[in-house]
């Protein structure tokens, strides 16, 4: 889940080093909870896309590299690219057909080769110039190949009712597209941006992982918000006691939000030209 490359204020240095410094201790534990909460499903997705022997796979954004990994070890790939802009989680777990490369997608000369399927997985929504980028990536598709993007879906709308988690989230979207530039209001146009970059056929589903108390995604969320508290404040939407009391109400029974959804779009390359 860590991405390549975004401002600490927007257009301005990289992503996460003003939130989510990859340095501070316990970051690759967090997102290794978003993993736990995601891996089945895009792992499910990407099979199901026909992901197997001979295919070669780039990971875009790759985190810890649990989606890559599981690409090698479950789907039998031949080979995974994973990419990262700090790439200190991928070296800790080295394994066999894994290739690391420290770079950032948004670079005018980022040319890893052609791939039978690009995985994109909590990148884009962090990253300026997105209809460039998805352009970009569908590039490095090979003819029959398929490029693969999730990003997440803010379901705490005006007319959701106010929980104490919904009032946090509102607040940590607000302060993340503050200080990072991250916006998700244009996910759903994924399924459009796939089809303007000349890939057919495309389709799209959302996954909603339950909040429950002691699961991954609660936990994932309290860890966030906690290192996230001060961007949040800076909003004016909460304090620390209105963080506090979202966090205890994540991991209690009276916990009733729907956390943020999993968008994930895919569209294919087609083998000779365009259709």
């Amino acid at each position: 889940m860590t991405t390549a490359s975004r401002g600490d204020a927007p257009g301005d240095g990289r992503y996460g080093e003003a939130v989510f410094r990859p340095e501070r201790a316990g970051e690759g534990e967090r997102i290794d909870l978003g993993a736990l909460a995601y891996d089945d499903i895009t792992l499910a997705r990407l099979r199901a896309l026909g992901a197997g022997p001979g295919w070669r796979c780039l990971d875009v954004g790759a985190g810890t590299g649990s989606v890559s990994r599981r690409l090698l070890d479950e789907a039998g790939v031949t080979g995974v690219l994973a990419v990262d802009r700090d790439v200190r989680f991928l070296c800790e777990r080295p394994v066999t057909g894994l290739d690391v490369l420290e770079a950032d997608v948004t670079a005018s000369d980022f040319a890893p080769g052609r791939f039978r399927l690009v995985h994109a997985r909590f990148v884009l929504m962090h990253l300026p110039e997105r209809e460039r980028l998805i352009t970009r990536l569908a590039e490095l598709v090979e003819p029959g190949g398929v490029l693969v993007l999730s990003d997440a879906v803010d379901l705490t709308s005006d007319r959701t009712p106010a929980t104490p988690y919904t009032t946090v989230m509102r607040a940590m979207w607000r302060a993340l597209r503050d200080t990072i530039g991250t916006d998700v209001s244009w996910v759903p146009s994924y399924p459009q941006l796939l089809r303007g970059a000349g890939l057919v056929p495309v389709a799209a589903e959302i996954h909603v992982p339950p909040l429950l108390p002691g699961s991954p995604i609660s936990r994932f969320w309290a860890d966030t918000w906690e290192r996230s508290r001060a961007p949040m404040r800076a909003t004016g939407l909460v304090d620390d006691a209105v963080v506090d009391a979202a966090i205890r109400y994540l991991g209690s029974d009276a916990c009733a939000a729907l956390s943020a959804g999993m968008l994930t779009a895919w569209g294919w390359k087609p083998e000779e030209g365009p259709r």
